[in-house]
């Protein structure tokens, strides 16, 4: 595969790859490349010009980019909401899939809850003074914030159950977050 040293960029068009080749380059790009992957993955994921299945597939590459990039506690967070956004996305758009965990509602519920570190009564005390909170405090706020983004789409299409009411209690929390 030809890669263009001065920019470390795969030479051509990416976006005129095929799922396949591109799902070979990202096993061995570098962290700025499987961005670019990510990036035109998800869009040929959201276009509408392709079937069904080979948007999931096109959605599948873009997740699978997106798992490495980024350390530190807002790069994590940042690289999860996108996850937590591109699986919403497939879920309503594409259409749930109860077999494979991405496209699971209740899969992604319950990876929603763990992503959290705190309890919605604690971030809705720590937010009713958050001008008083060290800047890491309030960075923290801001990642739940971010993390619960999709909760009200999300919501809908869950069962009853106690994960849905700890996704409720999140939602009204959400709204009091900086």
């Amino acid at each position: 595969m030809n890669i263009d040293a001065d920019q470390e960029q795969p030479s051509g068009d990416l976006s005129t790859w095929t799922v396949e080749r591109l799902d070979v380059f990202a096993e061995y790009a570098q962290e700025q490349q499987l961005e670019a992957v990510r990036v035109v993955a998800q869009g040929h994921a959201h276009c509408s010009d392709e079937d069904r299945e080979t948007r999931y597939q096109w959605a599948k590459l873009s997740l699978r980019a997106n798992k490495p990039l980024h350390d530190g506690p807002w790069g994590r967070a940042g690289v999860t909401q996108q996850s937590f956004m591109l699986r919403m996305w497939v879920i309503e758009e594409l259409g749930a899939d109860e077999k494979d965990r991405d496209w699971n509602p209740e899969a992604l519920a319950a990876d929603t809850l763990a992503a959290l570190a705190l309890p919605p009564a604690e971030a809705r005390a720590l937010a009713a003074h958050w001008r008083d909170l060290t800047v890491e405090q309030i960075g923290e706020l801001r990642r739940h914030r971010n993390l619960t983004a999709h909760l009200d789409r999300l919501i809908r299409h869950l069962r009853l159950s106690p994960v849905q009411e700890r996704l409720l209690s999140w939602r009204e929390t959400r709204r009091h977050l900086p």
